[in-house]
């Protein structure tokens, strides 16, 4: 294989800016993550904003796997849908469990997609931290955390093919479900099998969120 250097010197031009980009792009994102997860400095005092805008919402750190109390819980993230279908009618759809959906799609893969296995799971943590327990907004990226919910939920309806053919989603609403993980058998832990559902407000579909989800 002639690799580059076979190519013509435009081309080697054009292949050389092009590598040159991409290592422009890694490396300022490896640093914008550094600073992200670092102890506060005089970086990330005077550049926060713009270090939090790159980092958020997709490329979050977070580290329950290796903290003193890991995550002993299963949380399935569902959402249904009012669809206006081709004759001009409306519906609701019936829940989707998203979660159930990622984990059959990567159950027995040797190569799991990683947005199947993160992506949901980590835009609703993003949620959940961002608002309190009557789903308000407690911060700056409140507004951010349900933008990014939405357009990911819209994306996967659109995939299920909920709004039939021709049809349109004008309205989501998410909840989820969680169930506490059973202690093993030799553990005294006591913990309740009850579900606890969290079901948020409709929201409203909007143009952007279709153009951001590629629907």
């Amino acid at each position: 294989m002639p690799g580059i250097a076979g190519l013509s010197l435009g081309s080697q031009i054009v292949a050389a800016l092009a590598l040159a980009v991409v290592a422009v792009v890694a490396c300022a994102h490896l640093g914008m993550v550094f600073l992200h997860v670092a102890p506060s400095n005089t970086v990330t005092k005077q550049h926060g904003r713009a270090i939090d805008d790159w980092v958020y919402p997709e490329f979050e750190q977070n580290w329950k796997l290796f903290a003193p109390n890991p995550l002993q819980q299963n949380i399935a993230v569902q959402v249904r849908a009012e669809v206006r279908t081709a004759d001009g009618s409306n519906r609701t759809t019936g829940w989707y469990d998203l979660s159930a959906l990622d984990g059959a799609a990567i159950d027995g893969s040797l190569l799991p997609s990683h947005t199947r296995q993160n992506e949901l799971r980590r835009a609703w943590d993003f949620y959940v931290a961002s608002h309190d327990s009557e789903n308000r907004p407690t911060g700056q990226r409140g507004d951010l955390a349900e933008r990014y919910m939405r357009r990911i939920v819209v994306m996967r309806l659109e995939e299920e093919g909920a709004a039939g053919p021709a049809g349109l989603v004008e309205r989501v609403q998410v909840r989820s479900r969680t169930t506490n993980v059973p202690p093993p058998g030799w553990s005294e832990e006591q913990v309740s099998d009850k579900p606890v559902v969290r079901e948020l407000s409709w929201w409203t579909v909007t143009e952007r969120d279709r153009t951001e989800a590629g629907t």
